[in-house]
């Protein structure tokens, strides 16, 4: 393949910058441009001068030889002081070398290429990368290590057997086999179905890792909802006020629980608004509750909330320092801090549950191969179930074998495979 070339650290200044090229002709390269005397071993790193070109730099260069390398060919680094401008040189100097410049994502694309790493893996990298959280970076990371990959193979290995059954069944229809067939072929779904159910299981976790767990206070003007926000966050983050309808408008923070991201709105307080602004704030508060996954209702009368499918409610009772003692889950104190800690576990457990280290469904195309796959299986086995012949519900199995190669990139398109590494930046 060409020789390509990119800066693979983040932009800008720091202690340390690598140029990574990549390419059949990287050696003969690096040993243009590094003051390394006789062979270079792989994977040593060696000290010395590296030629920028328009000017000269003290580092080290490493050479990783294919296949044994993080592409699979021939890769080398140049690890100069991490200024912008010598980390330009060198870069420029990699192409009047014959390096052209590298796509967005074109080094992990290659490594998908040359059988490194699975496609599902390939985003597992990118989600360690982009992670916002200890939790999506752990996901990430079990994602990159073939964990959702193996389980589908798992799982193909199986609808592999099931066809390999029809076959026979299809070559000798004189042995009379449809029958035995269909009962072994059950057998072997019913397995798979399991599997693939508790894959699907997993991708509310999945989803809420990756984009964060959606929690909405919300209740009656004054009722302590800015406060209760603030304590959660340690901080102040809401503008508290005796005069109620100070909320106007959403106010939206972070917070992380145990690795997890949760995204905390206070809303205005739910009533019939006195000016357009009130009115205004208190329509965006309804519009937050239709996207909420938890809903911290601060308690002040038995009126409560309308709630979106799935959303799980928690009822606060807040003000517990001041004697108020309210028919709710939990009593809190904004000023004494009294249930704080109590409440985050219970934000925690009703907005995620509890982490595991099983293959979570972070991607929605890896949900969609899954459901489909899950689909076609069931579909197969009710075919068996009335008895139709093995050949129907053969192309049943195949559907679901397809799905699931999806996940591996096995069975992908080249414009999934495209807009997956188009996402990643330059240098990875």
């Amino acid at each position: 393949m060409e020789l390509i070339s990119a800066i693979a650290t983040a932009q800008g200044t720091g202690g340390v910058a690598i140029i990574r090229v990549s390419g059949e002709e990287s050696l003969p390269l690096a040993k243009q441009m590094f003051s390394r005397k006789g062979e270079f071993e792989p994977n040593r790193l060696y000290a010395g001068t590296i030629d920028g070109g328009t000017l000269t730099d003290f580092g080290m260069c490493v050479y990783f030889k294919a296949p044994h390398s993080f592409t699979g060919e021939d890769t080398v680094e140049f690890h100069c002081h991490g200024g912008v401008e010598i980390a330009r040189a060198v870069l420029k100097r990699t192409f009047d070398l014959g390096a052209r410049p590298a796509e967005a994502g074109e080094f992990t694309r290659r490594a998908f290429l040359n059988g490194k790493l699975s496609l599902s893996a390939a985003e597992g990298l990118g989600e360690m990368i982009s992670a916002r959280s200890e939790a999506q970076a752990k996901a990430g990371y079990l994602l990159y290590g073939e964990k959702l990959t193996k389980e589908g193979k798992r799982l193909q290995a199986l609808l592999k057997e099931c066809l390999a059954e029809v076959d026979a069944d299809v070559d000798y229809p004189e042995e009379d086999l449809s029958i035995e067939t269909g009962k072994s072929s059950d057998q072997r779904l019913s397995v798979v179905e399991s599997g693939l159910f508790a894959l699907l299981k997993q991708y509310r976790a999945g989803k809420r890792i990756r984009e964060g767990v959606n929690v909405v206070l919300c209740g009656k003007p004054n009722a302590g909802k800015s406060s209760l926000l603030n304590a959660l966050l340690g901080y102040d983050r809401a503008i508290v006020s005796s005069e109620a309808g100070t909320t106007r408008d959403i106010v939206e923070a972070s917070l992380e629980l145990n690795g997890v991201l949760f995204l905390l709105t206070d809303t205005a307080g739910l009533r019939e608004g006195e000016g357009e602004i009130e009115r205004e704030g208190i329509r965006r508060a309804r519009a937050a509750l239709e996207r909420a996954d938890v809903v911290v209702w601060v308690r002040e009368d038995d009126e409560k909330p309308a709630l979106p499918e799935g959303a799980a409610l928690i009822v606060v009772g807040s003000k517990s320092d001041l004697g108020e003692k309210r028919d709710a889950d939990i009593s809190v104190s904004a000023v004494t801090g009294e249930g704080i800690e109590e409440l985050k576990e219970r934000i925690y457990e009703a907005g995620f549950g509890r982490e595991n280290d099983g293959v979570y469904l972070l991607e929605e195309r890896h949900f969609r191969a899954v459901k489909e796959a899950n689909e076609a299986v069931r579909a197969a086995r009710r075919a068996i179930s009335e008895g139709l012949p093995s050949e129907l519900y053969a192309e049943d199995i195949k559907r679901a074998y397809v799905a699931l190669g999806l996940i591996s990139g096995e069975s992908a398109t080249e414009d999934i495979i495209t807009e997956i590494f188009s996402k990643f930046c330059v240098g990875k």
